[in-house]
Parts: C-alpha cells; sequence; structure tokens
C-alpha cells in the first residue's frame, strides 16, 4: 500500500488525494539502473528509525523499534552504498560509537528510511525497507523507492574529504545549548525521520537560513513548503508524533540530532507549520569527514 491512513487523512484534508494517487505512481520496489548509479557516487547517506525501546522485548533482549526516533549520517568513499539487487541496497561500514541508531541498524527487521542527496545536483533518492545485518555493515531490503523534485535543495559545486578530521566526543543535554540554537537558526537544510506502524521514512527540507525557529520554550518550527502531496512525512506525524531531526555543518562536518515529537498545525489559507518539541540533543563535532563549498540557495525558497 503507497499510503497509510496518516497521509490519506492530510490529503483529503488538503485537498490532493487525486494528485496524491497520480505522483504515488513513481513509488515502486525496484532500484533501476539510473538510481543504482546514482547511489555509487554518493559520498553520504542519512538514515532515519526508531532505537530500540529500553525496555525488554519478548526475547528478553531491548525490543525493536519502540523507543526514540532518530536520524543519523553515514559517510564513505563513494561506492559504500551500492544497489546490490534489484531490491538491496548494502551500506559498507556502520555508526560512530554511541550513535543513538547503531543497535537499530545491526538488528534484523528494523523498519528504516533512507535519503541519499547530492547537493552537486540537486538530486535526492528515497528508498524505505528493512534491515538486514551483514558482514561488512548492513543491507536494506527495499519497500518502496522513488525520486523527488530539486525543490528547496541548496546546491553545493563540490566537496573535499578532509583526512585529519576526527570525530570528536558527543554531547548530549536535554534542551539546546545558545551555540545550539544559533546553529538551528542559521541552517538552510535539516534530514528529518518519521516512522508508522509498519515503517520508518527520512526526508529532506531546505529554505534560506532562518527557515527554522526556536523560541523561547526550545521548541522548532518551520513551514511546510509546499512539495509532491504525498504527505508521507507529515501522514507519518499524523499516526505517530516520534521525530528525529538532524542539522550538519557543511563546513565543519559537527552533527547536531534532536529526537522528541512533531506536530502539524493549518491555518486558514492552507499554510502548514509543524512545531517540534525536544526530549534529547546529541551533538557531535567532526562526526563528518566531508567539508563542503559554500551554498547556491535553491530559486524554489520562499
Amino acid at each position: 500500500m503507497t499510503y497509510h491512513s496518516g497521509s490519506r487523512a492530510i490529503q483529503d484534508r488538503v485537498g490532493v488525494r487525486d494528485l496524491a494517487d497520480h505522483v504515488g505512481r513513481a513509488i515502486g520496489q525496484g532500484i533501476r539502473p539510473v538510481a543504482a548509479a546514482f547511489l555509487e557516487q554518493q559520498p553520504m547517506l542519512v538514515v532515519g528509525a526508531a532505537a530500540p525501546a529500553s525496555g525488554p522485548g519478548p526475547d528478553c533482549g531491548a525490543a525493536p523499534g519502540g523507543g526514540d526516533v532518530w536520524a543519523s549520517l553515514l559517510t564513505g568513499r563513494p561506492g559504500f552504498v551500492r544497489a546490490t539487487g534489484p531490491h538491496q541496497v548494502s551500506v559498507a561500514g556502520g555508526l560512530p560509537a554511541g550513535d543513538p541508531l547503531t543497535v537499530a541498524l545491526v538488528t534484523a527487521g528494523t523498519p528504516v528510511g533512507t535519503i541519499a542527496l547530492d547537493p552537486r545536483t540537486r538530486r535526492r533518492m528515497r528508498l524505505n525497507g528493512r534491515v538486514r545485518p551483514t558482514p561488512r555493515g548492513f543491507a536494506v531490503e527495499a519497500d518502496q523507492v522513488f525520486a523527488n523534485c530539486p525543490k528547496y535543495l541548496q546546491k553545493r559545486e563540490t566537496y573535499e574529504t578532509v583526512a585529519d578530521r576526527t570525530t570528536g566526543v558527543p554531547r548530549h543535554g536535554r534542551e539546546l545549548t545558545p551555540s545550539q540554537r544559533q546553529f538551528v537558526e542559521a541552517a538552510d537544510t535539516f534530514f528529518l525521520a518519521t516512522v508508522h506502524a509498519h515503517g520508518a521514512d527520512a526526508s529532506h527540507r531546505g529554505g534560506n537560513p532562518g527557515f527554522v525557529h526556536v523560541d523561547s520554550t526550545g521548541e522548532l518550527s518551520w513551514r511546510d513548503y509546499p512539495g509532491n502531496s504525498m504527505f508521507l512525512t507529515l501522514g507519518n506525524l499524523a499516526a505517530d508524533p516520534r521525530a528525529g531531526l538532524l542539522f550538519l555543518d557543511w563546513t565543519s562536518g559537527a552533527v547536531l540530532q534532536l529526537t522528541g515529537t512533531a506536530r502539524t498545525e493549518f491555518a486558514p489559507g492552507g499554510e502548514r507549520t509543524v512545531r517540534f518539541t525536544l526530549a534529547e540533543a546529541v551533538e557531535t563535532p567532526g562526526a563528518s569527514p566531508l567539508r563542503w563549498s559554500a551554498p547556491a540557495y535553491s530559486p524554489a525558497n520562499p
């Protein structure tokens, strides 16, 4: 099923069910050759999933998928992500020790969403499925494979790998520090992980710096700009409010991961705002070895 009840409810509220049905025909399970070639050119991949719950599962281990939702960043030499079958991608390596999703990505059957985004070409590809651990990392058996248009995606012409950059010690907190607030409000891009009863998704949000706001209570908010009318992300949030955000410093490689809950507010005239309540923040200096060139902002940005 392309859409679950949460997405259908948003589509009906906005009045785009027919358009969503038309666009949804582009979602499949197969990885086409052009998509496979795209994946092999990428030096980074964002994954989103729910961490295992802290309580015991039926096998006396951690219960899968019942914990906080996070978005995490993986990097490697191009080719570290590649299609290894018509319905499967394999990822060499894994997350840094201590990443909130480390256990989820070595647990067979974990629902996971992935997004490969190439700032050089302003292209992105999403693949959602289930994890299968492998000797070199993990694989994802695809349930949904599709591309998105380049709207709100900033162009960065080049990147370099900083060989001597080292990953710092993660800093955990329950609220944003002043420097983290500044980081968030200066961002032109972030990644958003959401889940529903049968899967997970990772998506991209972009805009001119300042498109994400942090209020005096620490709540984050951003406008939901017009997109492809699928409403996969907002549909997931309607079904399950857990969400994970990932902000990347494209120069220093620092990563800020946030987990919490999100809700969508609908204003007269159709404008939508998503509000995110923070539960935990993890900031990791130098998490990415990549240093990207300065952005050219998308002409679609409001």
